[in-house]
């Protein structure tokens, strides 16, 4: 079963540019439906900043409101797309580069974390644990079939009903800096 994502546009990309915005949309979506109350309590703000973030990530199309929750009183939010999917076309650069940079600070603390943890693991989970990376040498339309083969397979890898814990892939895929590919 494929997975549902979301390519942003410009004013998306924006929206998700802010790391707390970024960061609840993360919980939303690995944890499940939640509160403004709930998620302030997680990542530390007051209520009336996150209502304020949940309310922009929603008029993006991000999240929605989980109208069989809750009730007059709490306002539950849950995230609509399993993942987003970032695509350069159609996007201006500020909007990109804004999202690329929030981004690459989420993935960093993430890696971080994982690798602090990662003696703790029980050994089956750390055989399943890597940071590699492979540099290839390829042309712009190798590279983008290669991407999008990366893609098609997690995707539409089936999830597992006894999984006992949820499996972070990350793929960053790009040319090395400093090559001088600048237009």
């Amino acid at each position: 079963m494929q997975r549902s994502s979301i390519t942003p546009n410009s004013a998306g990309l924006r929206a998700l540019s802010h790391p707390v915005r970024l960061r609840m949309l993360g919980l939303l979506r690995s944890e499940g439906p939640a509160t403004a109350t709930s998620l302030a309590s997680i990542l530390g703000l007051n209520t009336g900043a996150t209502s304020y973030h949940l309310r922009q990530l929603a008029e993006h199309g991000f999240i929605e409101e989980a109208v069989d929750r809750g009730n007059a009183r709490d306002r539950w939010w849950r995230a609509v797309h399993e993942s987003t999917v970032m695509s350069a076309r159609d996007v201006d650069q500020e909007a990109e580069a804004g999202y690329l940079q929030t981004v690459a600070l989420m993935y960093g603390e993430m890696l971080a974390q994982a690798a602090a943890e990662r003696p703790f693991l029980p050994s089956d989970w750390n055989e399943a644990v890597t940071l590699s990376d492979w540099p290839l040498r390829l042309t712009p339309n190798s590279a983008r079939r290669l991407l999008e083969a990366l893609i098609e397979v997690i995707e539409n890898t089936p999830e597992d009903p006894d999984a006992q814990a949820t499996y972070t892939i990350q793929l960053g895929a790009f040319p090395r800096t400093g090559q001088g590919l600048e237009e």
